[in-house]
């Protein structure tokens, strides 16, 4: 039984290691000019896990570099940038792989956090990738339908664990972030 439980936690840490979240590039929306840009970069400067902030007024834009070893929490930015009294139109992380094989309606632990792949054909990653967040609270309803179609897991509709997950091991109160690339 120990060596069940050895190999279990050696995969799960090998798996984690594969990924790391180093970045985001986050859209806002309904700022109307350089004050409201300005009050967003207040909120997300905060946040603990965010190392610099650069922003493109033109598109309604900040990019986040994320400190090393330190967990990136999508939900947080998304209350920042509510907190400000704009919403997010638009949130991508940058995760850089290494040889970590992926496929549609896969569950994938990377930075402590579990992604769900959507509408994507098997292959391996390596180097950056973007991943486009298309929870329903990353995303237009509109937009997030679209990827509603993509599969027919409880945790699309609830954004945490559901059965489908409890068999991977994933405890049912867990978060699940919905990606697609």
């Amino acid at each position: 039984m120990k060596k069940v439980f050895f190999l279990t936690g050696f995969f799960l840490s090998f798996v984690i290691l594969q990924a790391q979240v180093t970045s985001a590039s986050l859209q806002a929306s309904g700022l109307t000019c350089a004050m409201c840009a300005k009050s967003v970069y207040k909120n997300l400067e905060a946040l603990p896990f965010i190392e610099k902030i650069d922003t493109d007024l033109d598109k309604s834009s900040f990019l986040l570099n994320f400190k090393e070893g330190m967990d990136m929490d999508a939900d947080a930015i998304k209350k920042k940038v509510e907190d400000a009294g704009f919403s997010v139109a638009q949130l991508k992380i940058n995760v850089t792989f290494t040889n970590q094989q992926v496929r549609n309606d896969q569950h994938l632990t990377v930075d402590g956090k579990v992604y769900h792949f959507l509408n994507i054909k098997e292959q391996v990653l390596n180097g950056e990738k973007s991943l486009l967040l298309v929870d329903k609270t990353f995303l237009s309803a509109k937009d997030s339908k679209k990827y509603a179609s993509a599969t027919r897991m409880e945790c699309f509709k609830t954004g945490v664990a559901g059965d489908c997950c409890t068999k991977e091991g994933i405890s049912d109160k867990t978060r699940i972030y919905h990606v697609t690339m």
